[in-house]
């Protein structure tokens, strides 16, 4: 569908661990930070899409979340739609946005995501990430990881899944693993996006980690699931972001200085395939290319779902940046890095900004239209005018749940 909003405002809070905040406060905050880059009073909305994917498990919260949320701040009285697609959960929430203020429902939407990951027992935080993926199928997934990991020789993959770490972990392990034996991928280049992400997020004042990483030190770490050591791992983490979505007839109205155009948002589901068929992040990148009229050479700079070191290079490979199994050799020859030419995850991603499950889809829409207004410090990508997000949510099979890829422009 053409797409006539714009992003009119952001705000996001500190990523990290918070373990004296709860979501009232971390999305308070965002919310109330996106209304002032806005430029405009809580009572001109008139809708809220609230993404979160854990307050059930961990806090508690499974019902009317971002009711509580945005009550305690004053804004009652408006619909609120409350949006659950696993660690696609807000960019769905800013899809859904975008797709209603285009739709001529509504001229001056919120979207927020949010998320509060660490408790005390910090299987109560592993546990949540569980629930992303058939929990009918749950043994014969975890049967599934175990084989593969013995066979394969990797020790640290064999035991601990679910427990001791999340266990999407050994997911995208196994298909690590899989990439290197399939296109000769080295640990080093996986290595390298950590070390990469590290570098952006060290200029990131919002991020989580900020130390800069080197591959050697990303290698020496502790070995979470084989090949992947623990910088190799997006973290759980406490944080919120939030989006002012405005009809273009409203910005105009309003006189906005630098709206960010959404020129594209494709949202889908996995399904059952081939395994060698364009999966759910290529059809969606394919999609939303022909909808924005643009390709990937047109890019100026992405953030990308990098849950894992891997997953950046495999979504290179998705997003057409390069072939099929070459997705090492953009990150080894720095295309991808700030002063590259296509800069991929300036916040530092999911490794190193943080991955509050709920709350990552629409950081990465903070960090784009930052990145498209020209002031993201020394972040900044120099002449950056077309953007991409790219978030996934789920797992079924061997192919993401939930998949939505945006397209920004200034």
């Amino acid at each position: 569908m053409r797409l006539n909003a714009v992003v009119a405002g952001v705000g996001m809070t500190v990523f990290g661990k918070h373990m004296d905040r709860g979501l009232k406060s971390l999305g308070a905050e965002a919310v109330q930070a996106a209304l002032a880059d806005a430029g405009i009073e809580g009572n001109a909305l008139e809708a809220a899409y609230v993404g979160n994917a854990a307050a059930g498990v961990v806090t508690g919260q499974e019902c009317i979340r971002g009711q509580v949320i945005l009550r305690s701040i004053g804004l009652g009285r408006l619909p609120v739609i409350n949006v659950e697609n696993a660690c696609a959960s807000s960019s769905t929430a800013f899809n859904q946005a975008c797709a209603m203020v285009s739709a001529g429902y509504y001229d001056i939407v919120l979207a927020l995501g949010v998320e509060k990951l660490y408790h005390e027992d910090k299987k109560v935080s592993f546990g949540a990430f569980s629930g992303a993926v058939d929990v009918e199928s749950m043994s014969s997934i975890m049967e599934q990881l175990q084989e593969s990991a013995k066979s394969s020789g990797a020790k640290s993959s064999s035991s601990g899944s679910g427990k001791n770490r999340s266990m999407f972990m050994d997911i995208y392990a196994q298909v690590a693993r899989a990439h290197m034996n399939a296109y000769g991928t080295t640990v080093e280049q996986y290595a390298g996006v950590s070390a990469k992400n590290s570098f952006h997020g060290s200029l990131n004042a919002r991020a989580q980690f900020r130390d800069a990483l080197t591959v050697e030190e990303v290698l020496a770490q502790p070995m979470i699931a084989e090949p992947l050591t623990r910088s190799m791992c997006s973290p759980i983490g406490d944080g919120a972001a939030a989006t002012v979505v405005m009809s273009e007839r409203k910005a105009r109205e309003l006189g906005l200085s630098r709206p960010v155009r959404v020129v594209s948002s494709v949202l889908r589901s996995g399904w059952d395939h081939d395994p060698a068929a364009p999966g759910t992040g290529d059809v969606c990148s394919a999609e939303a290319y022909e909808e924005a009229g643009i390709g990937p050479e047109d890019l100026d700079v992405i953030e990308l779902h990098d849950a894992s070191a891997p997953s950046e290079l495999f979504a290179y490979e998705s997003l057409s940046l390069c072939a099929k199994g070459e997705g090492g050799k953009l990150v080894e020859e720095g295309v991808t890095r700030l002063g590259g030419r296509c800069p991929v995850n300036t916040s530092g991603g999911l490794l190193r900004k943080g991955h509050p499950v709920g709350a990552t889809g629409i950081a990465q829409i903070v960090e784009l239209t930052e990145q498209l207004q020209g002031c993201s410090g020394k972040r900044q990508v120099e002449g950056a005018k077309t953007a991409l997000a790219h978030n996934g949510g789920g797992t079924i099979g061997p192919d993401a749940a939930a998949m939505c890829v945006t397209i920004l422009k200034a």
